[in-house]
């Protein structure tokens, strides 16, 4: 019997979820680093004992645990992200008199095939590479050195390096997502890096479809269509069949193409989920009503998943890394809100079933599949 193991990352700690694979029953252990803004928990998707945490804060700054025994007791490591003069200042000690500062480590990427490797993407927006589980870090400097790189420009979280997807058939491509400077593809290992924002339109810059610019909020593949990518911008949702190269609208029928999240199926390379929100300046979901949206085309056609989620007077919003899924048939699906809720589908999202209702603001949800 495999176990679901969901991590959740909140404003004031982190928090453990588990279950069998009913996913009926839940037990919640937490809050881990009880008081600290958790930002972002991943396990790792070749050893189950292995979890990375970055903590983040105004006061004590970059922080990063490691877990080797599933969450039960934690190491801090990486003494490279570190405190240092004023408070809320990280700083990135790579051997050089003026360490480069940055404010979080926003996302965590460990690798598919070693549980020792793991990436990091930060803001300012950069990536950077463990080998060691952790303990020290090296840039991949080609990415912030990128020509480009002047006319990037902050998003309203700020210039965060949010999303890394890494191909799980080709190790030496990754994907990543900066906002508000678009999507970008290296194809050597982090060595060279090229902006993949061909297709994409964004109203609100000075020249709409620039190579750099755009609001990019997540994007999301399948293992076994890693040419395939889904992206939810700032306006629209979006999608590539050629990895990344060139993207088309795939929005339909959506009550709203703004939102933070998507998400695609275990099993399923064209099931697409998204979580509309209103618009850029109401983060909420329209009409109040707490819908996820499937597409089972691809993107163009979608239908509202409402069994179990609140239809009045829902007034969250659900964060870019705040939806995952698991691995188990049927597939589950899950997301957190900034109102503290935890949500779960055991069904692929017909219904859904509140897993907890009374956390910390949820900044992050991941899963682990437990054989």
């Amino acid at each position: 019997m495999s176990q679901i193991r969901v991590l959740v990352g909140t404003k004031k700690g982190a928090f453990i979820l588990t279950s069998d694979d009913q996913r009926q029953n839940w037990d919640i252990n937490g809050p881990l680093f009880g008081g600290l803004e958790i930002y972002h928990l991943k396990g790792s998707p070749v050893n189950p004992d292995r979890i990375y945490a970055s903590q983040a804060g105004d006061w004590f700054g970059q922080v990063m645990h490691r877990s080797d025994d599933g969450g039960k007791t934690w190491t801090t490591v990486g003494n490279e992200f570190a405190y240092e003069g004023e408070a809320g200042t990280h700083a990135w000690y790579d051997g050089t008199p003026h360490p480069w500062e940055f404010k979080r480590v926003w996302h965590l990427e460990p690798c598919l095939t070693d549980p020792d490797t793991v990436y990091a993407g930060v803001e300012d927006a950069a990536i950077f590479k463990s080998t060691d589980g952790g303990q020290s870090w090296k840039e991949l400097p080609g990415l912030r050195n990128h020509g480009t790189g002047p006319q990037w420009q902050p998003g309203a979280g700020g210039m965060c390096l949010h999303t890394i997807l890494l191909d799980p058939k080709d190790p030496d491509r990754i994907f990543v997502a900066i906002s508000a400077a678009g999507a970008f593809r290296t194809d050597d290992g982090g060595k060279s890096w090229k902006p993949i924002n061909q297709g994409l339109r964004s109203e609100y810059i000075p020249v709409p479809d620039a190579e750099v610019g755009h609001c990019v909020h997540r994007i999301a593949l399948h293992p076994s269509k890693p040419d395939v990518l889904f992206m939810q911008k700032h306006w629209d949702v979006m999608r590539s069949d050629n990895a990344g190269d060139f993207w088309y609208e795939v929005s339909g029928n959506l009550p709203s193409d703004f939102g933070f999240v998507v998400d695609v199926h275990a099993h399923e390379p064209e099931t697409v989920y998204v979580i509309p929100i209103k618009s850029d300046s109401e983060h909420y979901p329209p009409e109040g009503k707490l819908r996820v949206y499937r597409s089972r085309s691809g993107g163009n056609e979608w239908e509202a998943l409402t069994n179990g989620l609140p239809q009045e007077n829902c007034y969250h919003n659900i964060l870019r890394d705040a939806m995952a899924v698991d691995s188990l048939d049927s597939c589950g699906i899950y997301f957190g809100t900034t109102g503290g809720q935890v949500y779960a589908s055991a069904d692929a999202g017909d219904n859904w079933m509140a897993i907890a209702s009374d956390l910390p603001r949820v900044l992050s949800v991941e899963v682990q599949t437990i054989p």
